[in-house]
């Protein structure tokens, strides 16, 4: 039996605002007017985890990426004297007198604890006895925890000072005796909270003994989120970002033309989550699909709208396109080689082996007789290193890379005779070439390889003749 909370996760950008998020979000509650019943999850402000780690997009190096790459001290110490003082400039920005001592205290202790076991480490390791490879999964999970232990500390006590009874909610396992699996952590941690009269404030990074960073990475905010809402059996998780869930990006193809989508389902977030467009985690979405728990995005800039609306079983009333997603600044990965004809799949096994050692996202893959093609969302850095590993593999064969954008027309339904010709004669109307396009069976999502110059353009063709109103009528899914 579903309970009467929501599980909510605030992102990065939006917690960057505290105003907002106790005037929009915990002040003015989604589809209830209970200030209570409600978890809430936070990722740590805006840009924090890049410095901690390193920058989700571009690849510059973070805490981590120096103390796990350079071995040099002054680099990592630097880097990490760079993101204390960033953390407790937010703290400046959120508290004076008292409170700003409590909250700089909880943050230097933290800080401090995290400089000490990464100098320990780094002495061991001086030692030929100790790898230091070996103990890197743990030091990612450490210091990314810092980051959502600043913020949800921060938050619980300001929604306190302003008059909520909040309560930060500690995840991270920070000083604990013992290690537990994810779900024991959660259960273990709200079993004494009393969610009508309390309203917890948990960290996004979660400790587990098995380590949340080696599945999930920079999504485990997501896994989090969705483990609390499926353990407590919330009737309903909510995720609160700084845009709405729009038709596209309103910044290409206009604010006036870009509406949000509404409803939608699990698949359309997978393949959005594929661009690198997460309206969540696919593996945090599987969960609460699983368990019939309806997933809404909210615009935290925009309380009063109910958002989109995400469930396992929504399809259109009538197939149509519902948004125009892509991804610029991938990267095209071509192995031709005339020995891959007749045993094409000994290559392909070997290729996904080197993309799964670089964890390289593969956002799409062609396959012909003699050529294997992968779409990669990678930095330039992890592009270098791939490639470098596969010319030493397979010294025979032609290895090209090229840089390119992907754009992609995606709905809970799209089965219609004629949609793909309609997206063709669009794209072409433009003077675009498409360089490879892809389209499965189920056809949820139709693929436009183009050059990275004509992404704009290609977003703002398709999202005209598929969603737009256009000399046949308003599209059915912006109607819903």
């Amino acid at each position: 039996m579903m309970g009467l909370h929501t599980v909510e996760k605030i992102g990065g950008t939006s917690m960057s605002d505290y105003h907002s998020v106790r005037d929009n979000i915990v002040f003015k509650p989604a589809q209830t007017n209970d200030l209570y019943n409600r978890i809430f999850v936070v990722s740590a402000y805006g840009g924090i985890t890049d410095q901690l780690l390193e920058h989700k997009k571009t690849g510059d190096a973070g805490v981590y990426a120096y103390f796990a790459k350079e071995r040099n001290q002054d680099s990592w110490s630097k880097a990490l004297k760079d993101v204390r003082a960033a953390m407790l400039e937010i703290n400046h920005s959120l508290f004076d007198g008292a409170l700003l001592e409590e909250a700089n205290y909880f943050l230097n202790r933290r800080l401090q604890d995290a400089q000490e076991c990464l100098e320990d480490l780094h002495r061991l390791c001086q030692h030929g006895h100790f790898s230091i490879s070996e103990h890197l999964a743990t030091v990612r999970e450490m210091l990314a925890s810092l980051g959502e232990a600043h913020s949800a500390w921060n938050t619980a006590t300001l929604l306190k000072r302003d008059g909520v009874n909040a309560v930060f909610v500690d995840l991270t396992g920070w000083n604990s005796p013992c290690h537990m699996s994810l779900d024991e952590r959660i259960i273990d941690t709200f079993k004494d909270i009393d969610l009508s009269t309390q309203l917890p404030i948990a960290t996004g990074y979660a400790h587990s003994e098995t380590g949340l960073m080696s599945t999930f990475d920079r999504g485990y905010s997501e896994m989090t989120f969705s483990r609390i809402a499926v353990l407590t059996e919330a009737h309903e998780a909510v995720i609160h970002k700084e845009f709405h869930l729009s038709s596209a990006d309103p910044r290409l193809v206009g604010e006036n033309k870009a509406v949000p989508i509404g409803r939608t389902n699990y698949d359309v977030a997978d393949q959005l989550a594929n661009l690198g467009m997460e309206a969540i985690h696919p593996k945090a979405a599987k969960g609460l699909r699983q368990h019939n728990i309806a997933l809404r995005v909210k615009n935290t800039f925009e309380p009063e709208h109910t958002g989109t609306l995400i469930t396992g079983d929504y399809v259109s009333d009538e197939p149509c396109v519902e948004i125009i997603a892509g991804s610029r600044g991938v990267f095209a990965v071509e192995i031709f080689d005339q020995d891959m004809a007749g045993d094409i799949d000994q290559f392909d096994v070997a290729i996904l082996k080197v993309m799964r050692q670089f964890k390289a996202h593969i956002i799409a893959k062609d396959i012909n007789a003699n050529t294997i093609t992968h779409y990669l969302g990678v930095s330039l850095n992890t592009l270098k290193r791939v490639m470098k590993v596969l010319h030493e593999k397979f010294p025979d064969a032609e290895i090209s890379q090229r840089k390119i954008a992907i754009v992609s027309a995606i709905g809970s339904d799209m089965k219609t005779t004629g949609m793909l010709a309609k997206a063709v004669k669009a794209i072409a109307e433009q003077d675009i070439n498409v360089l490879a396009m892809h389209q499965s069976m189920r056809q949820v999502d139709m693929q436009f390889v183009v050059e990275e110059e004509d992404y704009e353009k290609a977003i703002c063709s398709l999202h005209k003749e598929l969603v737009e109103v256009h000399e046949h009528g308003r599209a059915i899914c912006l109607a819903s």
